[in-house]
């Protein structure tokens, strides 16, 4: 291996660049923490600007490079078609069975614009062999991407390490896309990556075992960690008098607004006696813009600023309770069941207790319960939310407990030290081992 012991030449690949305005961006940030600037560069294909905190060395697609999808978005997008703004990558979410004929066409024309032909222009070839990576990682999610990885790993001759977030795999085009051909399409890549993949990485331990059964190849998890400076002491629970204050940080996506609208009027059925607690939600603008109208009916709930970077930090620490939440479609529980939310770690670190509120058998919920940092309120049922509230409102030694121990818990397995170092060892040991080349094919 090339470069200093314990840090191997890595590639990143992606449809996002290194960044902090999205949670695959914050967990490469974290994860890469640290790393020597010269055996760090990223491909990606967002309209983006990447941030050079951590990486320096940058190539972004040319989207014309997918003549079909860069021609037909600017085509559509003229006629104010959603399509025009879409991410042709983001199709894992399977279309519901009662959805109107305008998802089902744009489920396809997503489908159409992830299989178009794509073209990886010598300069770019040459710029990845110039830079003589040990290893590609990359965190995948679409045919695109695989496409790419796949490629580029070919051409550098390094190992392909790909690191699974959701479970896209299972539920990519699983709505029957282009007559079945965009999850045949899935398949087949996939199988490609894996028999270039010697060992490959996922969110949590569940899924760790979950794709060794799968795959039949070794696999460790690894997920978002956190600065020591996102460390705050834990509450101790029993001195905060009056109403409760509520935070929830991350996106609405994902049907996540529809779960906190269920948090924030089950708030104001609190029995009178209770001192009425807040819950402020802060999401990116374009998620605070979008369903701002959905809580309207919630006087319990304010729409806070979208916050990045050390303000995320401060308003968790200037909450008394953190409230996390997963939806209850069946079609959004299989594809995020074996996820790790972005925010769990930082919650965790900021010694508050945690409402999480989703389907118990995700790996999420599970998370926080094994934690000891949460009340957990694994089904749909508005009884069970409002009991669980009264509890964190009236029981400040549950608090006290809940945060103590899930900051312990965030020591021990969250902390970017330890992490970032497994991390580092982890892609180190894979670099040095061969694997098995799949035969070329187009792209």
């Amino acid at each position: 291996m090339s470069g200093q012991p314990g840090r191997a030449r890595v590639l990143v690949v992606g449809a996002e660049p290194f960044r902090a305005t999205t949670g695959s961006g914050i967990t490469l940030a974290n994860l890469f923490a640290g790393w020597p600037r010269d055996r760090l560069a990223q491909v990606y294909t967002a309209a983006a600007e990447p941030s050079t905190e951590v990486c320096s060395r940058f190539h972004r697609i040319d989207p014309r490079s997918s003549p079909i999808d860069h021609y037909g978005r600017r085509f559509l997008s003229r006629g104010g078609s959603p399509w025009g703004q879409a991410d042709p990558a983001i199709g894992a979410i399977p279309v519901s069975a009662g959805a109107p004929s305008s998802a089902r066409l744009h489920a396809e024309l997503r489908a159409l614009a992830d299989l178009s032909p794509l073209r990886v222009a010598g300069p770019l070839v040459e710029w990845v062999r110039a830079f003589r990576p040990d290893v590609v990682y990359s965190m995948l999610g679409s045919v695109r991407i695989m496409r790419l990885a796949d490629r580029l790993a070919e051409c550098s001759g390094a190992p392909l390490v790909p690191h699974f977030m959701d479970d896209w795999p299972a539920t990519l085009y699983a709505s029957g896309e282009l007559l079945g051909y965009g999850q045949r399409s899935v398949r087949r890549h996939l199988d490609r990556v894996m028999r270039r993949c010697v060992s490959g990485l996922c969110i949590s331990d569940e899924m760790a075992r979950e794709y060794e059964r799968r795959y039949d190849r070794p696999f460790a998890a690894f997920a978002n960690c956190v600065d020591e400076s996102a460390f705050v002491d834990p509450v101790d629970g029993r001195a905060e008098p009056g109403a409760l204050r509520l935070s929830y940080v991350g996106g609405l996506h994902l049907d996540r607004w529809a779960v906190l609208r269920q948090v924030g009027l089950a708030l104001g059925e609190l029995p009178g006696d209770l001192p009425r607690p807040r819950l402020t939600v802060h999401a990116p603008e374009t998620d605070l813009v979008r369903y701002r109208d959905r809580f309207a009916d919630c006087p319990q709930v304010d729409l806070g600023e979208s916050l990045g970077g050390a303000e995320v930090t401060r308003a968790l620490a200037g909450a008394d309770v953190l409230v996390h939440v997963e939806s209850f479609r069946a079609e959004l529980r299989r594809y995020t069941r074996f996820s790790l939310s972005t925010k769990i770690p930082q919650y965790l670190a900021a010694g508050r207790p945690v409402l999480a509120y989703g389907p118990g058998e995700l790996a999420s919920m599970r998370h926080l319960d094994a934690a000891g940092a949460a009340v957990v309120v694994g089904v749909e049922s508005r009884g069970e939310l409002r009991h669980a509230l009264e509890r964190l409102c009236r029981d400040g030694a549950l608090r006290g407990r809940l945060a103590h121990a899930g900051h312990a818990w965030a020591r021990h397995h969250h902390s970017k030290d330890q992490v970032a170092r497994a991390f580092a060892a982890r892609l180190a040991e894979v670099s040095a081992v061969p694997g098995p080349v799949p035969e070329r094919t187009m792209l």
